[in-house]
């Protein structure tokens, strides 16, 4: 009787296993929203930056900086220029490399790619972390090409913003 118990529960554990093991090899690439407050987000019309997780790259960090303001500014924001603004602004980034399994050869390696995350976070200001009024992530694949990578932080900025609530109408 042990036995058999032994084994259906070694067989679960593996059934999950596998579950768990397939949703993993699954890139899903895009938006995802984690906060938006689009009623405090109106109350807001200037903003300071606050440090996250900047690219190492430094070029990469200007571009990402640049694109986020040139969105806030078509969205009536405006740099504070002494003190703190009325929401904190920050993105943290990350390089990572996938692997498409789903489509590799039989023989051989599977095809890897660079894919980034970038998340942009608007907060009201507080000592320490302040309360997220928009927290957007997109993950997609890029290139390490430099003719073409700041193309991709601006397309990746715009579809975080393409999220941002739309003002409210008079």
């Amino acid at each position: 009787m042990k036995i058999i118990r032994h084994v259906v529960i070694l067989t679960s554990v593996l059934f999950c296993a596998v579950q768990v093991l397939a949703a993993g090899q699954q890139q899903k690439y895009g938006v995802k929203v984690g906060t938006i407050k689009p009623a405090e987000l109106t109350k807001a019309h200037t903003y300071t930056w606050t440090v996250g997780r900047p690219s190492f790259n430094k070029k990469v960090d200007a571009a990402i900086v640049a694109a986020v303001d040139r969105e806030l500014a078509a969205r009536g924001f405006t740099k504070a220029t002494e003190g703190t603004g009325d929401v904190t602004v920050a993105y943290s980034s990350l390089g990572r490399t996938d692997v498409d399994t789903k489509n590799a050869p039989k023989e051989g390696a599977a095809r890897e790619f660079d894919v980034g995350t970038l998340v942009v976070n608007i907060a009201r200001p507080a000592k320490g972390k302040g309360e997220p009024l928009f927290q957007v992530r997109v993950d997609t694949p890029f290139t390490r090409d430099a003719a073409t990578l700041e193309r991709e932080i601006n397309d990746a900025v715009a579809a975080i913003f393409a999220k941002y609530p739309a003002p409210p109408k008079p």
